[in-house]
């Protein structure tokens, strides 16, 4: 029984996660802690290892329609495996009501950045090649601490800084997002496993789950016009926002 609820609820954050650009965990957690009742922890932990299927199969999806920067997300996968490690043992000691909130806020701001990119931010976001540099690496930082944390796979902070500030197509940028978080979920997810924060009942499931709807989504991804698609982002940004908000308090 604990197979097959892992495979629906992989399917499902597998095919969103990838359609989207993120791990599926903002899907999956949810589901487990609803269908299986595991407590926070588990669920972040758990998560984790289907977010390395998903973005590795969500990656080839994007990769067989020329949609992956492998140096863009090789520089973001350097410093968030590092810091991915860190966020996994900070999930473990402390609840974080006041960091959920802070990210809510911060996912709400970053969708309205987004759609407004092209009106807005066009012309004052032209950075240097080592500019922007400097700023994907520091954006794996954080990626790879709140990955750890949260137990996502950290498309949400990953793709805007791509898009607005590298001008990648948005589709590019969620198949680089989706191969970065491959490491970072591999560090994660091994880190949680240490911690006990793994259920091996339900992992086998949500792994294989993650694997079909990975490669769906990232497949249909591919197929549908980058505005739809921005704008499905950015609403997605804003429902992980408010959702995060809530739970804090």
């Amino acid at each position: 029984m604990h197979h097959i609820i892992g495979f629906i609820t992989g399917v499902c954050g597998g095919f969103f996660g990838a359609l989207v650009g993120l791990g599926g965990g903002i899907v999956m957690i949810p589901l487990m802690i609803l269908w299986v009742r595991l407590t926070q922890h588990r669920a972040h932990g758990t998560s984790l290892v289907a977010v390395v299927f998903t973005g590795l199969i969500g990656a080839i999806a994007y990769f067989s329609y020329g949609s992956v920067d492998w140096r863009v997300a090789g520089l973001l996968a350097i410093s968030a495996t590092i810091t991915a490690r860190f966020g996994a043992l900070f999930a473990h000691s402390l609840p974080e009501k006041k960091l959920k909130k802070a990210f809510g806020i911060f996912l709400v701001c970053i969708a309205l950045l987004l759609m407004g990119k092209g009106y807005l931010f066009q012309a004052s976001f032209s950075a240097s090649q080592g500019v922007r540099i400097i700023v994907f690496l520091a954006t794996g930082m954080v990626t790879g601490f709140v990955s750890g944390m949260m137990g996502v796979g950290g498309g949400a902070i990953m793709i805007p800084p791509m898009v607005i500030l590298a001008h990648m197509p948005q589709q590019m940028a969620q198949g680089t997002s989706l191969l970065a978080m491959v490491p970072v979920g591999i560090m994660g997810a091994y880190t949680h496993y240490r911690l006990g924060n793994v259920d091996k009942k339900i992992a086998l499931g949500l792994v294989i789950g993650a694997i079909v709807g990975g490669y769906s989504g990232g497949t249909m991804a591919n197929l549908l016009p980058e505005f739809y698609l921005k704008l499905l982002f950015s609403a997605v940004l804003i429902w992980m926002g408010i959702r995060f908000i809530r739970s804090s308090r």
